[in-house]
């Protein structure tokens, strides 16, 4: 097993399922201390499972508030004593349908979901990298920037990009990378926690599946991704494989360019 992490501190958001789990769980294999970060008390069980493979902290904490992402470094740093990785991974569509149907509190409950945890993690875990002059950001947006019924979230990720690309100009020189990968459609086992919990209607379900259907007809592949095919790019630009890559979005959606 490759071991591109032995000696780093990765901090991962959004931990407790789908590709943010994946990831962690990559990244033991592969050497990395992990800080596991996630609102959902399912991220105990997972730095439970871990536990045996590396060193492991969780932190349940509210990442759409700054105070939690300042909390996660924290702790982050006192347990470890360094942050070299950062994977921005928390946020998801709460809700899909034609944006003339969202109310003006959806669109902002969106944007604080999927825009808001990726601005307060880079600035919570940042000055620890600048003390080091070592570092590497991994933020998670979405092909969702062109598609159907997900104005909201499209547009937080939207910002998702333009931190990105923004941060790696600031930070390029003092020894910090910062990227992002754009996931397309990624099969996943069914949440555990969802992110609506309202059971949908005829109406809902068939916006859903115009989603579905779209992503699908985007994609050059005609399939929608896996979690290690998601976890693999992160992981990727996380290490020093990518020590020449900063400020770039990789779409990782089957030839969908988002």
């Amino acid at each position: 097993m490759n071991k591109r992490f032995e000696g780093k501190v990765m901090l991962i958001t959004g931990a407790a399922q789908g590709i943010g789990e994946r990831v962690a769980e990559r990244a033991a294999q592969e050497g990395a201390t992990l800080a596991l970060v996630d609102r959902s008390p399912l991220v105990l069980e997972l730095r439970d499972r871990l536990a045996a493979t590396t060193r492991v902290i969780a932190i349940e904490t509210d990442l759409e508030k700054f105070e939690g992402a300042l909390q996660a470094a924290e702790a982050t740093h006192k347990a470890f004593g360094r942050i070299d990785v950062l994977v921005n991974n928390v946020g998801g569509t709460i809700w899909t349908k034609p944006y003339e149907h969202y109310g003006p509190e959806e669109i902002e409950a969106e944007v604080r979901r999927s825009l808001f945890p990726t601005l307060w993690g880079c600035r919570a875990v940042l000055p620890y990298m600048l003390k080091k002059k070592k570092g590497a950001i991994v933020n998670v947006s979405s092909i969702a920037t062109r598609s159907v019924n997900r104005v909201p979230y499209g547009a937080a990720k939207g910002g998702v990009n333009a931190m990105t690309a923004c941060l790696a100009f600031e930070n390029g020189e003092r020894g910090i990378r910062i990227n992002a990968v754009a996931p397309g459609g990624t099969e996943a086992p069914p949440r555990r926690i969802p992110r609506n919990s309202a059971k949908p209607g005829k109406k809902e379900q068939a916006w859903y599946q115009q989603i579905v259907d779209q992503t699908v007809d985007s994609t050059l592949m005609k399939r929608y991704g896996t979690l290690d095919e998601q976890a693999s790019a992160i992981l990727f630009l996380a290490s020093d494989e990518a020590s020449y890559i900063t400020g770039t979005v990789i779409p990782v959606g089957g030839g969908d360019q988002g």
